[in-house]
């Protein structure tokens, strides 16, 4: 299968000791979706970001260097 793009929702909340804990990522139709879900989650959570990555589903291969959509709060350094 061809590679396509993913759009992804990923938000954390608290966790043990004040640590960021991620919650299920959500999959979005396009980026439009994908950042109006975050924009809405964002003063919800502790971190809300939105993001999308080239993948080869099948093979479960996802690109590592995501392209960010949105994001806002505390997030992990790889969002940065």
């Amino acid at each position: 299968m061809a590679s396509e793009t993913v759009y992804i929702l990923q938000t954390y909340v608290a966790g043990r000791g004040g640590a960021l804990q991620a919650e299920p990522q959500v999959g979005c139709r396009d980026a439009e979706e994908a950042r109006r879900k975050a924009e809405r989650l964002a003063p919800l959570r502790l971190g809300v970001v939105a993001f999308s990555v080239s993948a080869d589903t099948e093979l479960g291969d996802y690109d590592e260097t995501p392209t960010i959509l949105f994001k806002a709060g505390r997030l992990p350094e790889m969002f940065d």
